[in-house]
C-alpha cells in the first residue's frame, strides 16, 4: 500500500489534467446546483427585510430590517394551519401509500417464473414515469370531466350522478396520491429489483434445500436482504416529507379546492409572484426549508439509533 507523502503527492494541476474528462462530466451538475441551489440562498435575507423589487440587487442589503415580522404574520394568519396541514397530509399519504408499492412490486416481479412476463410488466410500469406532469393532469382532467369524462359516463350508466372530481375538495388528496403512485411506482421499483438481484444466489439454494416456501424466502431472505436499501430510501423520502411537488398541485388545484389542496409552495408562489410580497414569501419559504432540514436530520438520527444504518 502506497502512502502519500509530500514527495510523491501529485500537484493539483497534474491531477486536474489527469481527470479533466471526469471534471468536465461533473461540471454541468456543479453549475446546476451552484446557480439554482446555492446562489439563491442570498435571497433568504429578504425574509427578514421589507424588500421592494424596484430597489434591485442592492435592495438585499439596503432594505429596512424587520426581523421576524413576516414569520409572526404568517403564523398568526388564518391560512397557516391549513397550509401546514395540507402540505403534511399530502406528503404523508404519498409516503404511506406510495413508498411500499414499489417494494411489493419489485418482490412480485422477481418471483415471476417467466422472465418475458416480468420484463414486459417492468416496461409497462416504467412508461408512466416519463409522461410529463402537465400531460398526466390533462389526462386526469379529461377522464374525470363531469360531462365527457369516461369515469362519469360509467357512473351515469350505472345510475349514479356525475361527480366533478377536480373541483371537489374531498377528492383532491385522493387524486394526487393515486396519480403520483401510478406514475412513479414502476420507476422507483428499479433500485429494489437491483437490490434483490444482488442477494447471494447460494442463500436461495440453501433455503430451497431446507424446504422453505416462496413466502418464507420472501420474509426471511429477500426483505432482510434489501432492508438497508429500504431504510436509506426511507430516510431520503422523510427528508422530503414536506416537499410536495409544486407543479402538480398548481396544475390540479383551483380556488374551489384550496381547503384541501393549497400547500405552502403554492401559497409562497401566490404571495411572492402574484401579490409581490417578496419578504413575506421568502420568510414562509425559509420556514418550509427549515422544517424539511429538520426532518432529514431527525430521520437520519432515528434510523442510526434503531437500525444502525444511516446516510451519515
Amino acid at each position: 500500500m502506497t502512502t502519500l507523502t509530500p514527495k510523491n503527492r501529485k500537484p493539483l494541476g497534474a491531477l486536474i489534467v489527469r481527470d479533466k474528462y471526469l471534471l468536465l462530466m461533473f461540471l454541468p451538475v456543479f453549475l446546476y446546483y451552484l446557480i439554482f441551489a446555492y446562489l439563491p440562498m442570498v435571497g433568504l435575507v429578504m425574509g427578514f427585510e421589507d424588500f421592494r423589487m424596484g430597489s434591485g440587487f442592492e435592495g438585499l442589503f439596503t432594505s429596512k430590517w424587520v426581523g421576524l415580522k413576516w414569520f409572526n404574520q404568517f403564523f398568526r394568519s388564518p391560512f397557516a394551519f391549513r397550509l401546514i396541514r395540507n402540505t403534511f397530509l399530502l406528503s404523508f399519504y404519498s409516503l404511506i401509500f406510495g413508498f411500499p408499492i414499489p417494494i411489493i412490486f419489485a418482490v412480485a416481479i422477481t418471483q415471476l417464473r417467466s422472465r418475458r412476463v416480468a420484463k414486459a410488466a417492468q416496461v409497462i410500469t416504467y412508461l408512466p414515469y416519463f409522461i410529463s406532469t402537465v400531460v398526466v393532469v390533462g389526462m386526469m382532467t379529461n377522464f374525470l370531466s363531469p360531462s365527457t369524462g369516461i369515469i362519469n359516463q360509467i357512473i351515469s350508466r350505472l345510475g349514479g350522478k356525475p361527480v366533478n372530481f377536480m373541483s371537489d375538495p374531498s377528492w383532491f388528496r385522493k387524486l394526487y396520491v393515486i396519480s403520483g403512485s401510478w406514475q412513479s411506482f414502476g420507476f422507483n421499483s428499479i433500485i429494489f429489483v437491483a437490490a434483490i438481484m444482488g442477494i447471494d444466489p447460494s442463500l436461495y439454494e440453501a433455503m430451497e434445500v431446507d424446504g422453505a416456501s416462496r413466502w418464507q424466502r420472501i420474509v426471511h431472505l429477500i426483505l432482510p436482504g434489501i432492508s438497508e436499501t429500504v431504510i436509506l430510501l426511507l430516510i431520503m423520502t422523510l427528508g422530503n416529507l414536506l416537499n410536495v411537488g409544486f407543479e402538480k398541485v398548481y396544475l390540479m388545484y383551483s380556488p374551489a379546492v384550496y381547503e384541501t389542496g393549497d400547500v405552502i409552495s403554492t401559497y409562497v408562489y401566490r404571495q411572492g409572484i402574484e401579490n409581490h410580497k417578496y419578504g413575506y414569501a421568502a420568510a414562509v419559504g425559509l420556514f418550509y426549508s427549515a422544517v424539511g432540514f429538520t426532518f432529514v436530520v431527525s430521520s437520519n438520527y432515528l434510523a442510526r439509533r434503531v437500525t444502525g444504518s444511516s446516510l451519515w
